[in-house]
């Protein structure tokens, strides 16, 4: 169990020093009689020596001339600062005895309002009240500030941030708040995503041509660009009937670099989706180009396609749509974030909405978690520096 520490007065501090000085006792044996440490007594002896001498010393006083002067001193200081307050207060009083509050509070940073109110003849209660009431207020418009972003945000990416992307996109603007607190004023505000799952097959696998290996075999992390591209196909509803959308994303940075959009899932859809995004990004020969088994892949006229280019052919396995997930994610992605919550009275109302969600908000804007929460386009800006354009063929 630990002592209680000691506490000694000016007093019994000067009583020690007597002993040794005085009456000529050692420092060992005061220090035996009295249960002192020896470094104790020495610190008090330099003092009082030093206090003997005239010196004011570093410690506190011990005898009783310093502790006068070290009195006088202190009511001397504290007069002057009275005298300070009373000076500066006077152009705080104002007629009916009102006081400019906001200049008193700032008066009380160099001294208590217990002191400053004392010596006006103020109510420290109206003071204080201020003094928490322009806190309030200052802390009201930063968080007011801090909705209105994230209301704004939440707006421009569609209405379908969720808390971590949101929080990353105040980081990026230099305003740094937890994902909790965000989350909290979302749903304050009632910042809800609708998202709706709706699934229809557009892969056609039943047939006899010819189908590649799966050279990819899962494996979605390149190190670098234009290595592995992957291909799919997906439906748009629209009052006038379905729309096909055929994208092509680099795995690197999950970047659409080319797609084609129309009314018929025939072989022209998904080869001018690849001319673009060859057109788009020079790949060199040898890039690996994924898809899955559909007839469209299988065509002669797209197998030609990448034989010109010198494009080698990977497609998954039968019935397993985890080999082109990335792919299925994105088209997932799009129709939850955009096409969900539309509806198109015609093809074209459909083709203008989709081509923004990919060329204006998919590359350049939304955060991808897999990038470090950057979009494609910064991400490939950041690492390799590269072109910004994405085409399409509608």
């Amino acid at each position: 169990m630990t002592k209680a520490k000691r506490k000694f007065d000016a007093n019994y501090k000067l009583h020690i020093c007597e002993l040794i000085r005085k009456q000529g006792l050692t420092i060992t044996q005061v220090c035996t009689d009295n249960s002192l440490g020896q470094s104790t007594v020495h610190r008090w002896l330099n003092q009082y020596d030093a206090e003997l001498q005239g010196k004011a010393g570093i410690g506190l006083p011990i005898t009783p001339e310093q502790r006068r002067i070290r009195e006088l001193e202190l009511e001397n200081k504290r007069l002057r600062g009275d005298v300070d307050i009373l000076k500066k207060g006077y152009d705080l009083l104002h007629q009916a005895n009102s006081v400019d509050k906001s200049k008193l509070i700032q008066q009380c940073t160099q001294h208590s309002i217990q002191r400053v109110c004392k010596l006006l003849m103020l109510n420290r209660s109206s003071l204080y009240r201020h003094k928490q009431s322009s806190k309030a207020s200052k802390t009201s418009e930063a968080h007011q500030a801090l909705i209105e972003r994230i209301c704004s945000l939440f707006i421009l990416s569609g209405k379908n941030y969720g808390t971590r992307r949101i929080q990353r996109a105040l980081l990026a603007e230099g305003i740094c708040v937890g994902r909790y607190k965000v989350r909290h004023i979302m749903r304050k505000q009632g910042l809800v995503t609708t998202w709706r799952r709706k699934f229809i097959k557009t892969t056609n696998s039943k047939h006899n041509m010819k189908v590649a290996e799966n050279i990819l075999n899962q494996q979605f992390n390149p190190t670098e660009p234009n290595k592995v591209w992957v291909a799919d196909i997906t439906y748009i509803w629209t009052a006038r009937g379905w729309l096909y959308l055929a994208a092509v994303m680099d795995l690197y940075s999950c970047k659409i670099v080319g797609y084609s959009l129309s009314y018929r899932m025939t072989a022209d859809l998904v080869c001018t989706a690849l001319q673009v995004a060859i057109h788009t990004r020079q790949p060199p020969e040898g890039l690996i180009m994924h898809t899955d088994r559909g007839s469209q892949y299988c065509s002669a006229q797209y197998q030609d396609l990448l034989s010109q280019y010198g494009l080698r052919c990977s497609m998954s396995h039968k019935g397993l749509c985890y080999d082109n997930a990335v792919m299925e994610r994105f088209f997932l992605n799009l129709k939850m974030e955009r096409v969900w919550q539309q509806h198109y009275s015609n093809h074209d109302e459909a083709i203008k909405d989709i081509s923004h969600y990919i060329t204006v908000f998919y590359n350049q804007i939304r955060l991808h978690s897999t990038l470090g929460y950057l979009s494609p386009n910064s991400f490939e800006q950041k690492e390799h520096n590269l072109s910004m354009l994405v085409s399409d063929f509608t």
